[in-house]
């Protein structure tokens, strides 16, 4: 009897009904699976809110992952493992499996170096060292992502024999192969090459202040092949990485956000300088954008019948410096309108007789 009964039930699991009633336990266990991780997460958001926040990131990929291993073992172990048509599927749900659990883990090393980045940015997240770190962090997680999005593709074409037997071949003359895909592809690898140098040899790093092109902005990604440089008025100027390492770039905040700022005024010979300089250090000290690191102002210039004044002023940052620029050159040419019209620049023109007595003629010049 025993054995008679031990049959009925293998015949029964290899039967279509066999196959239905595993597939509804294993959606069953992956569905309670789920439920327990959701109720953990949850229970640990008021302690670990990262724990809720890593249970949010792979919920998708998990969730996906874990009905298609459950769907491979539930057919591999019933009726369509017996059938004609299974090594098909099985090729199928082979690639799927390993093409999702690339997804996932390219989420969980993300999350990962998200954290990372995260942790370091509340110690320091100004400072040019903090910059450096943010960048490297940046490349490496891109860099994995790439690597790992490449094994699953590798590990997908190589499941299929005859794709192997290629590999064979091509292994064989990788000298030749190389050449080729290392001419086809000079821009390219030099660009992600360029990439990874940016990233390691501090040269730049994300949130610099810049001068590309003659456009003032700051560097806003750095990516494998390119670097998108967030421009002043929202514009966005993206370069290959290969630009950065073969043209000179003017940057800002290379050691320290600090910065010195200048303001020129051709103004006439007759401006009161002492009084300026005065009214500018009046201006300057009544605004909290100077930093009170260095201020004067310089007679720089006395050609072509004007006289260039230099106004030199510090800030903490760019985007204080440029607003106490304007500041400064807005507040000095309104005070130099009301006060002192005869300091604003002007062009002389002298009148002279004309020797032969037949009238007079205009010379255009400028009088000192």
């Amino acid at each position: 009897m025993a054995s008679f009964a031990e049959l009925e039930f293998e015949f029964e699991w290899n039967a279509w009904v066999g196959t239905l009633v595993a597939a509804l336990l294993a959606i069953v266990i992956v569905v309670a699976i789920v439920i327990s991780a959701r109720f953990i997460a949850g229970r640990a958001r008021g302690r670990s809110a990262w724990v809720a926040d890593f249970e949010h990131r792979i919920r998708m990929p998990g969730m996906v992952l874990a009905f298609v291993v459950a769907a491979w073992i539930v057919c591999a172990g019933t009726a369509p493992g017996l059938q004609l048509w299974w090594p098909v599927l099985e090729r199928v749900l082979l690639i799927v499996t390993v093409l999702i659990g690339a997804w996932l883990l390219s989420t969980i090393v993300t999350f990962g170096m998200e954290r990372l980045m995260q942790y370091d940015g509340r110690r320091d997240a100004a400072s040019p060292e903090a910059r450096r770190r943010q960048t490297q962090l940046t490349i490496m997680n891109r860099l994995v992502v790439v690597l790992i999005s490449v094994i699953a593709v590798g590990v997908v074409l190589f499941s299929f024999p005859e794709v192997r037997a290629v590999g064979t071949s091509i292994l064989a003359s990788a000298g030749v192969v190389s050449i080729v895909a290392g001419l086809a592809a000079q821009s390219t690898l030099g660009n992600l090459i360029a990439g990874i140098q940016i990233a390691f040899m501090d040269a730049i790093r994300v949130g610099d202040v810049v001068v590309i092109e003659d456009e003032w902005g700051h560097i806003g990604e750095i990516n494998l092949s390119y670097v998108v440089v967030y421009i002043w008025d929202e514009r966005r100027l993206i370069l290959p990485c290969t630009y950065f390492t073969s043209n000179p770039v003017e940057s800002w905040t290379r050691t320290s956000d600090k910065i010195l700022g200048t303001v020129y005024m051709d103004l006439d010979w007759r401006v009161p300088v002492d009084a300026v300089r005065e009214k500018f250090m009046e201006i300057i000290e009544g605004s909290k954008l100077w930093d009170r690191r260095s201020a004067n102002v310089l007679v720089t210039g006395s050609e072509g019948g004007y006289v260039s004044l230099r106004f030199k002023i510090s800030a903490a940052n760019s985007d204080d410096q440029w607003d106490l620029r304007c500041l400064v050159r807005e507040k000095i040419i309104t005070w130099l309108q009301q006060e002192h019209p005869e300091a604003l620049p002007v062009t002389r023109i002298s009148m002279e007789r004309s020797r032969m007595g037949a009238g007079t003629e205009a010379v255009a010049e400028p009088l000192a």
